[in-house]
């Protein structure tokens, strides 16, 4: 059992989710997330523009500091090992536009699961 965690744009959940429940995968989190990847940004050119941004009616410098968050969604996913494969490479194949920002996806293992509905463990709880 593992659990697929896949961070992608916002415009691209409902063709994610179509796309999923084709291949049979209809149980998924969503969840509004920010964040940012590994940006390099040359620091003196933008202190030198003094570039600032508002966040939440905060100016802040953190554009200058490379730590502006951009809004993503994050889908959890829990399957069994035998689908990792199936689902990564939907997940893959509706949200690459060979674009920096496109995505990550992580996949860990899952110890249990219990469905609190009817106490199933394992397996037969997802």
């Amino acid at each position: 059992m593992k659990e697929i965690i896949a961070i992608i744009r916002m415009n691209k959940v409902n063709p994610t989710k179509k796309a999923l429940a084709d291949i049979g995968v209809c149980g998924l989190h969503a969840i509004k997330v920010m964040g940012r990847g590994k940006i390099h940004i040359d620091l003196t050119v933008l202190d030198n523009i003094g570039a600032t941004e508002e966040i939440a009616g905060i100016v802040t410098d953190s554009l200058a500091k490379g730590s502006r968050l951009i809004p993503k969604r994050m889908l959890t996913i829990l399957v069994q090992d035998s689908e990792i494969d199936k689902v990564v490479n939907t997940i893959i194949s509706v949200n690459k536009e060979g674009n920096k920002g496109d995505g990550k996806i992580f996949i860990c293992p899952v110890g249990d699961a219990v469905r609190v509905r009817t106490g199933d463990r394992g397996e037969a709880a997802i």
